[in-house]
């Protein structure tokens, strides 16, 4: 038991929650930190470069392919000279350079690089709805911190009094004012108390672990009172409006439908084949070169029903997007619905609470005024005073779910990123290595080396 209590001592001396020092956290280190430290945007701003090399692939596949090639060809041969057989072996080298280049392909290539881009669109807006969900949960992880020190120390409060309360019953067992029973009933209420504070601890221990999942660190210091609330829309019809024309999910699926609207033209275009060119130069050993060039069309006539399936299978995709963003838009405005009213709630929560705690101090205060008249019992005032507790609890819990419910219907909005909380922090930006590796650079050209400081500055060498 010692133990225990040294260790949940350390644990709130290392936290800053037993002594508070001059500089607390804010809700808006935690919301940075979550920004700057979360492995999930580092993952998604990845996966975002890989779909911008996209289009670089779609680029370089419009431009001449040059190969340099050496060959080296050993041949042995048996010939009869003067009835006796005799092998010859020879060796030649070739050097040569080939290119290739298709001249036109109908608007294909076009089309892969326009719905690379969408791709790219798509991602991006995929990285904010990443954003968003890391944000809301450095909120969640804050709150939930500062609840479970609050409930904390009424925890602790709620033993000292207990504590109190059971020597002054001791007391008055001495003199005959009462009963074995009640100090029985006091002890057993203390040693329940000292539970419930044992517990609070713990959830106290298990919020600072999801604080340091989500900042990258446990809160050095007190928490101090989060700001004020931030604006919401007034009315429901009016953030599920701005949620359809805002929300990342739907921007999202828009691009996706666009991207898979341009591959079925695609599929389509392959039936018209494509024109190609190239030019080859060899030299073998002996000084001889070579070279030629070439121009040919080449269209599928019969290709065993895989182009009428390619085609087949475009459209469905697109079909299958298409049903996507419907669906999505539904989902996103019943999310908005679900935070709109888990955000009434939680006021609703808040209002009660603060009448169920007026009435519970009354209550208490009067029990035990009585008490000390002898119009009730120990029990009594134990059970006044568990009511005002409880009610204090619920109290904290309605103020965390109020804050945790008004940044949600900003996130079911879509709003829910570094720039519309206004938190003045450098943030990512999608465009740099985008237009980087948009013309698909070579590694050694003046674009390659553009490339390389943009890598630099995002840390990925």
């Amino acid at each position: 038991m010692g133990m225990a209590k040294g260790f949940i001592a350390a644990v709130f001396v290392a936290s800053g929650f037993l002594a508070a020092p001059a500089t607390a956290q804010s809700l808006t280190d935690a919301l940075i930190a979550a920004y700057r430290n979360s492995n999930l945007l580092e993952q998604n701003r990845a996966v975002l470069r890989a779909a911008d090399e996209d289009v670089a692939i779609a680029v370089a596949t419009l431009r001449p392919v040059v190969n340099f090639v050496a060959r080296a060809t050993a041949s042995s041969a048996l010939r009869a000279v003067g009835g006796v057989e005799v092998r010859n072996t020879s060796v030649s080298a070739t050097l040569a350079l080939s290119a290739d280049l298709t001249l036109y392909d109908f608007g294909r290539g076009q089309l892969a690089i326009a719905a690379a881009k969408e791709n790219v669109l798509a991602v991006r807006e995929a990285l904010v709805g990443v954003e968003q969900r890391v944000l809301l949960s450095s909120v969640a992880a804050f709150m939930d911190v500062r609840s479970a020190a609050e409930t904390v120390n009424l925890r602790e409060n709620n033993v000292r009094l207990i504590t109190q309360q059971l020597r002054a019953t001791r007391d008055r067992f001495e003199v005959g004012e009462i009963t074995r029973t009640d100090v029985a009933i006091a002890e057993a209420r203390l040693a329940g108390s000292r539970s419930n504070l044992a517990a609070a601890q713990g959830d106290l221990a298990v919020a600072r672990e999801a604080f340091k999942a989500v900042t990258g660190a446990y809160p050095v210091s007190a928490l101090r009172s989060p700001p004020g609330l931030p604006r919401i829309p007034r009315s429901l019809e009016e953030a599920q409006a701005i949620a359809r024309n805002t929300h990342p999910s739907i921007k999202q699926a828009q691009h996706e439908v666009t991207a898979a609207e341009i591959n079925v033209a695609r599929a389509v275009a392959v039936r018209q084949g494509q024109i190609t060119g190239g030019a080859n130069l060899s030299v073998d050993d002996n000084g001889r070169d070579t070279s030629s060039l070439t121009l040919g069309y080449q269209r599928p006539l019969y290709t065993g029903g895989r182009q009428s399936a390619q085609e087949r299978q475009a459209a469905a995709r697109r079909d299958a997007s298409r049903a996507g963003l419907h669906q999505t838009a539904v989902d996103v405005v019943q999310d908005v619905g679900r935070a709109w009213s888990d955000l009434a709630v939680a006021f609703a929560r808040i209002e009660a609470s603060d009448r169920q705690i007026e009435a519970s101090q009354t209550a208490y205060d009067g029990v035990r005024q009585e008490a000390e008249l002898g119009a009730r019992t120990t029990l009594d005032v134990l059970n006044a005073e568990q009511e005002l507790l409880d009610a204090r609890t619920t109290r904290i819990a309605a103020e965390t779910g109020r804050y945790v419910a008004v940044y949600r219907v900003l996130s079911s909005m879509g709003l829910m990123t570094v720039e519309h909380l206004g938190l003045g922090i450098p943030t990512y930006d999608p465009e740099a290595y985008f237009n980087a590796v948009r013309n698909a650079p070579a590694t050694r050209s003046v674009q390659g080396e553009r490339l390389d400081r943009v890598l630099r500055s995002i840390g990925r060498e």
